[in-house]
């Protein structure tokens, strides 16, 4: 991925949707926070990390957003900003990232709590509920990492006033919101509500249990039977992809399937978390070098970006929830690999079989002569 993005990945994917450029390099680095955390090579870690958050301080990742929003940029670039600040610190204590992660969080806290709704602006009069889960997971990270609690009821406050605000026809946050009033404009969708799901444990862990159980009976299918995949839409709703979801196939989204995949991990849902890793072996059309592994043919880097994100969760603690899935569910996918893998034989097979009957028959011939 470091690669890609020093030959410029990151500007090509900023041709592709606003925050293109900015959700590689965050991504690029969040990853690395979470591989430190497991105890992949914690010094390179940090360091990655670290060349991943100058990145997002630079003109190129703040030229979308507007400095003069509550906070500074919008709550899209304050909050991942911030997110990956703080994870900075779970690595390597740095006064100055202190300084800054505690300035900046205040800042975000100061918005949230004179906002009349819990869901702050990333684009002027544009809100999107899981832009603001992600900046009140990064003041409950700088509490954690700064051993306080400073952000604690700026954090009790969004989940008591979210939880007024769900879709009534799915009880999940909604996906898009008026920016003045927090009421829903659009229900809850799969792409957001992935993010969501991949930070409300670390939030609020019994909230986030039952969003999570909930989002899993609403938006998870078995496209054709042959694996786990999430939808857009809840299950009878229908709509449009989007540049977040892709192109839907079957009412799937690919790029929110991936997302989830770290979700999953991050609730402890660990059957599903490999159910959906292995479909996406399948579906994923992998390609592995010598020392890299790329999707799709590597044709989509920040596809590729979001799956390391999603396969690096760490688990917010606690028991995971009861399997949604049985072992089974691997037999439709295993048959049709079955069918893929014997198909170019079925003529040889044919053939030899045709050979052996007529050898037969001159057998049977040469017997009764």
């Amino acid at each position: 991925m470091k690669e890609r993005i020093e030959s410029g990945a990151d500007v090509d994917a900023q041709s592709l949707f606003p925050e293109g450029y900015y959700f590689l390099n965050v991504l690029y680095g969040l990853t690395w926070v979470d591989l430190g955390n497991r105890g992949v090579e914690p010094e390179r870690a940090a360091d990655e990390a670290a060349w991943a958050l100058s990145r997002l301080e630079s003109p190129e990742a703040q030229a979308p957003f507007d400095p003069s929003a509550v906070p500074a940029f919008g709550v899209f670039y304050a909050g991942w900003t911030n997110r990956l600040r703080a994870g900075l610190l779970t690595l390597r204590d740095d006064p100055g990232q202190r300084t800054k992660l505690l300035a900046d969080s205040a800042i975000l806290a100061a918005a949230f709590d004179a906002s009349p709704t819990p869901f702050l602006t990333a684009y002027p009069g544009q809100a999107w509920p899981c832009d603001s889960a992600v900046a009140i997971s990064s003041l409950k990270l700088a509490d954690t990492v700064t051993g306080g609690s400073k952000f604690a009821p700026t954090v009790a406050r969004w989940v008591q006033r979210s939880q007024s605000l769900l879709d009534p026809a799915t009880g999940l946050l909604p996906h898009f919101v008026d920016a003045a009033t927090g009421a829903m404009v659009d229900g809850s969708r799969g792409t957001s509500q992935a993010i969501i799901q991949r930070f409300l444990p670390e939030i609020d862990p019994v909230f986030a249990r039952e969003q999570y159980l909930t989002f899993r009976e609403k938006f998870l299918d078995r496209p054709f039977w042959l694996g786990p995949a999430i939808r857009e839409y809840p299950h009878g709703a229908d709509g449009e992809g989007d540049v977040d979801s892709g192109p839907l196939i079957h009412g799937i989204s690919l790029s929110t399937t991936v997302v989830a995949l770290g979700a999953a991990q991050a609730q402890g849902d660990t059957s599903l978390a490999g159910a959906l890793a292995n479909f996406g072996e399948f579906a994923g059309l992998p390609v592995s070098g010598f020392d890299t592994k790329r999707y799709a043919f590597g044709l989509v880097p920040i596809g590729d970006a979001f799956l390391a994100w999603s396969k690096t969760a760490i688990p917010a603690g606690g028991d995971g929830p009861e399997p949604v899935l049985s072992g089974w569910w691997r037999t439709p996918l295993l048959a049709v690999l079955l069918l893929i893998g014997f198909g170019p034989w079925i003529p040889a097979i044919r053939r030899s079989a045709r050979a052996r009957q007529r050898a037969d028959r001159v057998a049977d011939d040469d017997v009764r002569a």
